[in-house]
């Protein structure tokens, strides 16, 4: 009896973990299923694909197929559009790899409203909201701890949805906390509102994850979303 006690204490304990925190992977690394547009679809170049920066022109990058293995989710192209799940999240920690070629701009929208930038800021000695890890027109980054364009860079973002109670907003959006290349360059920064050019310009307690694709080439890989 006491065996069976502490299976069952096991088995509800496991069952608590995986309903308290689960983690899924947005981009299946074969296609763009489970993904639309904001813009037009017709004028999309996103694609899977392997991307990497062009030798002969490093403000654009290349991409290439190599078959059935897991790949990456691909914007070439300069003036594209805007891409983002038909998942919807609150509260979440994403993860993600980047790839910007030389001079590109970019940006992860959570929620599909609030930004964190990407721009090649290498070698920036000062850098600002609109520099890579800015939130855009709120707050400049600690550091600047931008790798160089072509390479791979590591983001993590700790995000606290905006509540509210009987339609109004009880509590600001909150980024808990940002890394960028494993240093941290924001904590506990509310937003009192919407980044401009998001999926709908409104504020909810859900929303998609946006990528923006309608300023210049860029590449993600191994995106994770936890959600509680």
């Amino acid at each position: 009896m006491r065996f069976v006690m502490l299976l069952l204490s096991a088995v509800s304990f496991l069952n608590h973990l995986s309903a308290a925190e689960k983690t899924s992977e947005p981009f299946n690394g074969k296609s763009l299923e489970g993904w639309t547009t904001k813009q037009p679809a017709e004028k999309s170049k996103w694609q899977a694909g392997f991307a990497k920066m062009d030798d002969k022109n490093p403000a654009t990058l290349t991409v290439a197929d190599k078959g059935d293995g897991a790949t990456q989710l691909v914007n070439a192209a300069t003036g594209g559009v805007d891409i983002y799940t038909l998942e919807k999240y609150g509260d979440a920690v994403i993860s993600l790899e980047l790839m910007v070629p030389k001079g590109s701009n970019s940006g992860v929208y959570v929620l599909g409203e609030y930004e964190v930038q990407i721009l090649d800021s290498w070698k920036k000695e000062k850098v600002g909201p609109g520099d890579i890890g800015g939130l855009y027109g709120a707050a400049a980054p600690a550091s600047n701890a931008s790798k160089a364009p072509g390479e791979w860079q590591t983001m993590v973002i700790d995000f606290q949805a905006p509540k509210f109670a009987d339609g109004k907003k009880t509590a600001n959006a909150k980024f808990v906390k940002v890394t960028l290349n494993g240093q941290v360059i924001h904590e506990n920064v509310e937003m009192k509102g919407p980044t401009p050019s998001g999926v709908t310009g409104k504020e909810a307690a859900t929303g998609p994850l946006m990528f923006q694709g309608d300023h210049g080439p860029v590449a993600f890989r191994n995106i994770k979303v936890s959600t509680k």
